[in-house]
């Protein structure tokens, strides 16, 4: 005697069952989540590596005395580069697993009301996203590689037998390429930040109607206020304002 067929509805589905760790990077929510936690991680190094850079304004000793510090670090230098690093490849990851999943769910008809209603830099935080790694990239093989200028080579150290980093720097930007290069990746980064802060309250569950939009307010202006300390370096060397300590 033959069985006779199930129906669907009662067909059994084999399911492989996930780790907690699988799952909650396989959710939306758990997406959300990382990308929003290594952002601020990253924020954090952001607001740190100004703070280091904005040394130059005092000069030479403070500069190279900065950048001493942290090469004596040794070993765990290198292990807060690396933990950067996973949080800069994890962060890119999930958002553009994100974007590709909100691209899946979002009907085609609400895509003009959608661009209607969002900001440039929500509509494009893939691409300044990409582009920012390729700044960070550029970045770290001008000044930590020493990279891209002949004239780092022909540095000599300084009084204390330290790298002259001030000198470097300013040497660095002396380039007007590279100085509008680096311009145009803290904008994007910048872009980047501000559409950042008004997402991260809502990724993490914060949805205080009063408190919510003041934090991600407060949030823009300390993206601004990165970009102009950033920037102002620069710009500072391109006005003559700050000279290298050597002269080549």
């Amino acid at each position: 005697m033959n069985a006779e067929p199930k129906s669907a509805a009662a067909a059994t589905v084999r399911t492989e069952s996930r780790g907690f760790i699988s799952e909650f990077c396989h959710s939306s929510v758990g997406r959300k989540m990382v990308v929003a936690l290594t952002g601020v991680i990253l924020l954090l190094f952001v607001i740190g590596h100004l703070l280091g850079n904005l040394q130059i304004y005092l000069g030479p000793e403070w500069i190279n005395a900065y950048s001493q510090h942290l090469r004596d670090l040794g070993p765990l230098l290198w292990m807060i580069r690396g933990f950067l690093l996973a949080s800069v490849i994890l962060h890119i990851y999930f958002t553009i697993q994100l974007a590709i999943e909100n691209r899946r769910a979002r009907p085609e008809a609400y895509l003009d009301r959608n661009y209607v209603k969002a900001s440039w830099a929500s509509r494009h935080m893939v691409v300044s996203g990409l582009v920012v790694l390729a700044f960070i990239i550029f970045h770290l093989l001008h000044f930590t590689a020493r990279k891209f200028n002949p004239q780092f080579p022909l540095l000599k150290l300084d009084p204390l037998n330290r790298y002259d980093v001030y000198s470097m720097m300013v040497y660095g930007f002396q380039n007007v390429y590279t100085s509008a290069f680096y311009i145009v990746g803290l904008f994007l980064l910048t872009l980047h930040l501000t559409h950042g802060s008004s997402s991260f309250f809502q990724s993490l569950g914060f949805n205080n109607e009063r408190l919510t939009p003041k934090l991600a307010v407060g949030g823009r202006i300390l993206a601004w206020l990165l970009f102009i300390g950033y920037v102002s370096i620069p710009i500072a060397v391109l006005l003559g304002l700050i000279k290298p300590a050597q002269q080549l």
